[in-house]
C-alpha cells in the first residue's frame, strides 16, 4: 500500500482545519499529516495542537522563530518533515473526497511516473466569497485539463504550447508526488512570492518531472470559497493583478535562464513575462493588444520593442 504524507499549511483556519484533517485521515494510504501552522492570529494553533495530541498521524511543526513566512515557506517546511515514500498536499481550508487517490494507486505502479495530478471542485462558504469567486473566474465548478497527458506534454500544455487547448490549470490540492523527485531535483517553493508560488512550483516540477493525469473529468478534491481568499479578491487585470503576475513569470523566467531550458520553452515563459512588464507600464488595452498579438506571433514583440532575447 501506498504510504502519503499529507502537508497542511495552517493559517487563520479555525473555522475549517478540522475538516480539511478528517478528510485526510479517512485514506487508509495517509501516514502522516504535517501540519505547518505559521503564526494565526485566531486560535489555529490550539487546534492543531489538540489534533496532534489525539491522533499520532497528526504531526505539529512551527517555523523556528514561530514567526509568520507564509505559504511558500510554510510548504517548504512540510517537504523537510514529510517522512512518506509519497507527499500530497492540502490547503487548510480546502478538503479531499473519498476517491482522492484512486488513480494514483494504479498510476504509481509503474515506477517512472513521479506525479499524478486530477481535479477539483468548488464549494461557496458565503455569499460574498461566491459573487468574487465567480466575478474572476465566471461559472467554472472544476480545476482541471482538457486532455489526458504525461510527460514533457504537461509541461508544454502549461505554458500553451501544445495544440490541444490544455484549459485551466491543476491546483495543489489534486497532486501527489514522489518525495525521491523532490530531493533529486531540489525542488521548493518560491518563498519570495506571497501569491502563486504554487503554481510556480507545479511549472517546475513539470519541467523536472514525469506527471501523469489522473482523474480529470470530476472532482477529487474541493476547494472552499469564503470571504478570505486572497486570490479571488484581486480584479483580473487590475494593477494588483498583473504585478502579482509579473512577480510569478519573473521567477519563472529567472529559473528558465539558470536551467538553460531550450529555447521554446524560455520565449513563452520570457513573452509571459515581458507581457505583464509592459501591461503595468502602458495599460490594459496595449497589454492585451500585445499579448494576443505575440501568441499568435512573438516576433511582433522583437520589431515593437526590440527585445533580442527572442533572436537568443
Amino acid at each position: 500500500m501506498m504510504e502519503i504524507s499529507v502537508i497542511i499549511p495552517v493559517y487563520n483556519a479555525s473555522e475549517f482545519l478540522e475538516k480539511a484533517v478528517d478528510s485526510a485521515l479517512q485514506h487508509d494510504e495517509v501516514k502522516e499529516i504535517v501540519l505547518i501552522e505559521d503564526k494565526s492570529t485566531d486560535n489555529s494553533l490550539e487546534i492543531c495542537e489538540r489534533l496532534a495530541s489525539d491522533n499520532s498521524k497528526i504531526k505539529l511543526y512551527r517555523h523556528p522563530d514561530k514567526e509568520n513566512h507564509g505559504a511558500g515557506a510554510t510548504r517548504n517546511l512540510g517537504l523537510e518533515k514529510a517522512e512518506s515514500e509519497f507527499i500530497a498536499f492540502l490547503d487548510s481550508d480546502d478538503y479531499y473526497l473519498p476517491n482522492r487517490f484512486d488513480a494514483e494507486k494504479e498510476i504509481f505502479k509503474d515506477p517512472k511516473i513521479e506525479g499524478v495530478f486530477g481535479a477539483i471542485g468548488v464549494e461557496y462558504l458565503s455569499e460574498k466569497g461566491k459573487e468574487e469567486f465567480q466575478s474572476k473566474f465566471k461559472n467554472i465548478s472544476l480545476t482541471t485539463v482538457n486532455f489526458p497527458s504525461e510527460g514533457k506534454e504537461v509541461f508544454k500544455g502549461l505554458l500553451g504550447l501544445t495544440d490541444k487547448v490544455f484549459g485551466t490549470f491543476f491546483h495543489l490540492n489534486a497532486l501527489t508526488i514522489r518525495k525521491s523527485t523532490i530531493i533529486k531535483n531540489s525542488l521548493r517553493f518560491n518563498e519570495n512570492l506571497r501569491v502563486h508560488q504554487d503554481s510556480d512550483f507545479i511549472i517546475k516540477l513539470a519541467y523536472h518531472s514525469y506527471l501523469k493525469s489522473g482523474i480529470i473529468d470530476k472532482a477529487v478534491a474541493v476547494r472552499g470559497i469564503h470571504d478570505n481568499n486572497r486570490i479571488t479578491k484581486i480584479v483580473k487585470y487590475s494593477s494588483q493583478y498583473n504585478q502579482r503576475q509579473l512577480l510569478l513569470w519573473k521567477s519563472l523566467y529567472d529559473w528558465a535562464t539558470s536551467e538553460k531550458l531550450s529555447s521554446e520553452y524560455r520565449k513563452r515563459i520570457y513573452l509571459s513575462y515581458k507581457s505583464f512588464d509592459l501591461s503595468l507600464k502602458s495599460g490594459l488595452k496595449k497589454y492585451v493588444q500585445i499579448f494576443f498579438e505575440g501568441l499568435k506571433n512573438p516576433q511582433i514583440l522583437k520589431t515593437q520593442y526590440r527585445f533580442t532575447y527572442l533572436n537568443r
